[in-house]
């Protein structure tokens, strides 16, 4: 999920371990079957996708055009099944191993683009801080 932002951090036991101004929250969830090649697409995607305001304030510039960066935090309860019951069940995500792999492969895919990354903690209990502008969220699905 996509989060336009004027700026977002993370926090990890009160120390901020990720920060970034305007540019992209990117909330990653790692799903079985996804791999390299799921990252790869993604990442290119993402940074192409016309989602900034231009000088006409129109949405038609890239992450890349706009010059900014992005917060790339793990978030596996994207993957949450709430069809039976009231708990959700998370068995749709990727495993630990898998998903912190697939996550850091991610950020990297970003700054093999040219894209200032910073990251929040794989697994960790993390604060997330953000001004979402507009608000623009997207939802991005690696089957689509």
């Amino acid at each position: 999920m996509l989060q336009r932002v004027t700026g977002a951090q993370v926090r990890v036991a009160g120390e901020v371990v990720g920060k970034v101004g305007a540019g992209l929250l990117i909330l990653v969830c790692a799903m079985p079957g996804d791999d390299l090649g799921t990252v790869e697409k993604l990442a290119d995607k993402i940074i192409k996708l016309r989602i900034f305001r231009d000088e006409a304030g129109k949405m038609n510039l890239s992450l890349k055009d706009s010059g900014g960066g992005a917060l790339v935090v793990s978030q596996f309860t994207l993957a949450a099944d709430t069809s039976r019951g009231n708990r959700p069940g998370f068995s749709g995500a990727a495993g630990p191993a898998e998903g912190e792999r697939l996550y850091l492969a991610f950020a990297q895919a970003l700054r093999d683009r040219g894209i200032a990354v910073e990251c929040g903690r794989f697994g960790a209990d993390m604060d997330v801080e953000l001004t979402n502008q507009g608000p623009v969220t997207i939802w991005l699905d690696s089957n689509d």
